[in-house]
Parts: structure tokens; C-alpha cells; sequence
């Protein structure tokens, strides 16, 4: 099993070639970057070529982005307008989108084969205006990821846009075929219904189209990102869930929240805490 982190970690600093050797050095092999400017500018070329040649230097792979879901990130919180493809005012939907077409045009000078993304915000409503903004984003936005070499993979939330259920109907009303899912086990535990039953109830609608999944834990009412077992998440049934899925090795990547406050733990713990969360991930999932 590849080891992918997300730099979902990071998120609040700037994603430096020092950072990345301290990950490499942790025993990660790949990344998926949470793309906001301030983390990592994918809108600046030459930024993209610069880290390219720092992942190169440190032999760490580039498996997916996350799609900003703001479009005013600072670098020390996750506010401002939200950047949503199901905006139903035109002008701000286009917005959306033509930021959406940045992130994927740094496949140019730095390849990488999946987008993750958020159908709307976290409280987005199954308003029909919005689905049908959704799609009419959705149909660009997958025709232009497909010429660039890359998949993108929308993300089940704990919104009514989110839900799994909604998701893979959405995909076959609209036959939108490029289109694939990538598994949030976190978000999947903290939707209704007993505790046991979530995250394998959760992934049975994507189950076909799931590509990627996201994996990190919580106690069933927040969305915590802590790092697996920390939380109250079934890891030996929810490993038999994910080895499920059809595809033969299915990218697992850790997605964690920085911790704040007057204890924050150094960049050195967070990522030893992460590689032994995932020696015992790997124990479970063998």
C-alpha cells in the first residue's frame, strides 16, 4: 500500500521543499495537495515547475489535488466567498469554474491523475437549480480534466449534495461517464443511522465508481480528521469495506486537520504520529 498524505495537514504554512523532506523522511511516498494559493500557488507557472523539481528531490509522488473550496483562503484559516460549482448565479458559477480549470492545467508541468472535489459547501442543500448548476459545471469541467490526464472525483460530504446516495444518482440521471468518487471513510461516519452501519451504508452506492478514498477517524459527530483509531470508527470492518471496491488497489490517502492551540505538536510528531497510525492501518488492512 502506497503512503499518501495530504497536506490537509499543512494547510495554514507554505508548502516548502524543507516540509517535504520532512515528509519524505517520515516514509510518505506521495501526496495529495490541498490547493489553496497561500499553501501552494497553482496559479503562478512557475511556482507548479518549482514543485515539481522539489518533489523530484525528494522522490515523493503527486497522486491527486483537492480542489480549493474557497476562493479568499488566508494563510492562517479556511474562510471567505465559497468557491462552489453549484452556484446558481451564472457569473460566480463561471468564476467557479474557470478556478477549477487552473487547478487542472498544472497537470501541464506537474502531472497527476486525480481532482478531488466537493459538490458545494458543507450545508449545500439538494436544491434541483443547484444540481442542474452542478451538471452544467460538472460537463466542462470532466471534458477538460480528460484532456489534461485527469480523473476528477467528487467527494462524498455530510451535506444533502454530498450524500452517497444523491451522488451516484446524480451521475446516472446525467451519464456524465468521465465522472468517478473518491470515499471520505471520516465523512461517511457521521451520517444518520447506527454506528456499526455508516461507513459500509455510505459506500455502497460509489462503490463501482470509487478511484480514491480519504481516510482518517472522528467520534460520530465532528469532522475531526484524527488520525485512524483515535476516533470511533470499526477499522477491521471498515478495511473489509474498502478492499470492496472494484479497483485492484484503491489510492488510500490520510487526510488529518492541523491541531491548534498552545500545544501544537512539532511538524516532526504530526508526521511520526501519521506513519505509526499508518503501521497499524497496514497491519489491519494485511
Amino acid at each position: 500500500m502506497k503512503r499518501i498524505l495530504s497536506t490537509y495537514l499543512f494547510v495554514s504554512r507554505k508548502l516548502t521543499t524543507e516540509l517535504l523532506g520532512q515528509i519524505a523522511e517520515a516514509g510518505f511516498e506521495a501526496l495529495e495537495i490541498f490547493t489553496t494559493r497561500s499553501h501552494f500557488d497553482y496559479t503562478t507557472k512557475q511556482e507548479v515547475q518549482a514543485m515539481a523539481g522539489f518533489l523530484a528531490q525528494h522522490r515523493l509522488a503527486l497522486a491527486s489535488l483537492h480542489a480549493p473550496t474557497s476562493r479568499d483562503l488566508s494563510a492562517t484559516r479556511e474562510g471567505g466567498a465559497p468557491l462552489s460549482i453549484c452556484e446558481v448565479e451564472r457569473v460566480r458559477r463561471i468564476e467557479a469554474m474557470d478556478e477549477l480549470k487552473r487547478v487542472i492545467d498544472v497537470a501541464e508541468d506537474l502531472p497527476y491523475s486525480r481532482l478531488i472535489l466537493h459538490m458545494g459547501g458543507p450545508r449545500e442543500t439538494a436544491d434541483p437549480r443547484k444540481r442542474d448548476a452542478a451538471f452544467s459545471s460538472l460537463e466542462h469541467l470532466v471534458l477538460h480534466a480528460h484532456h489534461a490526464g485527469v480523473t476528477i472525483a467528487v467527494e462524498n460530504t455530510t451535506s444533502e449534495m454530498g450524500d452517497p446516495a444523491y451522488l451516484r444518482t446524480f451521475v446516472d440521471e446525467t451519464r456524465l461517464t468521465g465522472l468517478r468518487f473518491n470515499f471520505d471513510i471520516g465523512h461517511a461516519h457521521l451520517a444518520d443511522g447506527p454506528e456499526a452501519e455508516r461507513v459500509g451504508k455510505a459506500f455502497e452506492p460509489l462503490r463501482e465508481l470509487v478511484v480514491s478514498a480519504h481516510i482518517h477517524d472522528n467520534h460520530g459527530e465532528k469532522d475531526e480528521h484524527l488520525l485512524p483509531y483515535e476516533g470511533s470508527i470499526d477499522w477491521e470492518s471498515a478495511v473489509k469495506t474498502l478492499k470492496s471496491a472494484p479497483e485492484a488497489e484503491l489510492p488510500l490517502t490520510l487526510e488529518l486537520k492541523e491541531k491548534s492551540g498552545h500545544e501544537t505538536p512539532s511538524t516532526a510528531e504530526l508526521l511520526a504520529a501519521a506513519s505509526e497510525s499508518l503501521d497499524r492501518f497496514e497491519r489491519e488492512w494485511s
